[in-house]
């Protein structure tokens, strides 16, 4: 848990020590105040597609195991699989869409 809270930590410092960087030096020239909309780009696909692939493992791995558990079932749990799986999707093209409106914002 130690080791978790320390980069947890460390990657907080490191995304917000530019920030302080760019507002100090920013401040006297009147700096470029788009970095933040490429930040929010980045880190909306790349958490929807972390999200996204943590429900889809568990997702299909779940459904394998009920399958070799019970393999009569396997007609029945195919479509709630294809439909987990599609909005599960979903949420990733919502984080895709999120990010290219930022990108293109400026």
């Amino acid at each position: 848990m130690r080791n978790l809270a320390k980069m947890f930590f460390l990657t907080l410092v490191g995304l917000l020590l530019p920030a302080v960087a760019q507002a100090a030096d920013g401040a006297a020239a009147g700096g470029d105040s788009t970095w933040g909309y490429a930040l929010g780009a980045g880190l909306a696909i790349g958490l929807a597609g972390l999200g996204c692939g943590i429900g889809q493992g568990l997702t299909a791995g779940n459904t394998t195991a009920g399958i070799a558990r019970n393999p009569g079932a396997a007609g029945s749990m195919n479509t709630p699989f294809i439909l987990g799986m599609v909005l599960i999707e979903s949420i990733a093209i919502y984080g895709l869409l999120i990010g290219l409106l930022l990108v293109f914002k400026f």
